[in-house]
């Protein structure tokens, strides 16, 4: 049996906590502080963050390989990979 790849990479929960936690920390320390400048900031940076690692776990996702669809080609995520990028 061939391992799967997608063994390997991390759960998206996990990362999605790992991002949480950082932010968490961050924010906890500039309330300590009381800078809402910088809580405003981190508030808005962690949902930027959020989003943009979102986008990239589904990247990932549509081109891991999986056990229905073993007969499309790299090049066939890509086609697809890029309608759904199109600007519309």
């Amino acid at each position: 049996m061939t391992p799967d790849p997608g063994d390997d990479m991390r759960d998206r929960e996990r990362i999605l906590q790992s991002l949480e936690s950082v932010f968490r920390t961050a924010f906890e320390e500039a309330r300590a502080r009381e800078d809402t400048d910088l809580m405003g900031r981190l508030d808005l940076d962690y949902q930027r963050d959020q989003l943009r690692l979102e986008v990239l776990l589904d990247i990932r996702d549509l081109l891991a390989p999986t056990d229905e669809d073993e007969a499309a080609s790299l090049l066939e995520k890509a086609r697809t990979l890029r309608n759904i990028t199109k600007l519309r």
